[in-house]
């Protein structure tokens, strides 16, 4: 009975969770970037993503091969984006990392807001057209 009981909680943690994400992810892609992407946002951009993003998603952000204990890191260049793909959600992404194994830690304690859009505004510009 303990088991069942045990069991039905966790089926609804993981429940609340996903609800809560896909709520977040929402109210993430109403979010709008409120840094222009000139040339001054790209070379800031860039440069704390070679100091901050690169060391997982690459240099060249076609992402990063993984190891043991972390799947690979996706390519940020392509069209598919797994967590949304709107400003917004890539801010979102960036600030709060990607939950709920964090495999991406949030970077929250670490990088300005200013400095997170700048980040997006460089990887929108590294898109494969």
């Amino acid at each position: 009975m303990r088991a069942r009981h045990l069991a039905g909680l966790a089926a609804a943690l993981a429940w609340i969770a996903t609800a809560t994400a896909g709520a977040s992810q929402n109210a993430a892609s109403a979010i709008k970037n409120p840094i222009a992407a000139s040339p001054e946002s790209l070379a800031a951009g860039k440069q704390i993503y070679l100091r901050n993003c690169a060391p997982c998603h690459g240099s060249s952000g076609e992402g990063g091969p993984g190891n043991d204990l972390i799947p690979a890191a996706p390519d940020l260049t392509d069209a598919a984006w797994d967590h949304g793909s709107t400003d917004g959600e890539i801010f979102a992404s960036i600030k709060s990392g990607i939950a709920p194994e964090f495999n991406m830690t949030p970077f929250k304690d670490r990088l300005k807001d200013d400095d997170i859009w700048n980040v997006v505004n460089y990887v929108r510009s590294i898109a494969k057209k």
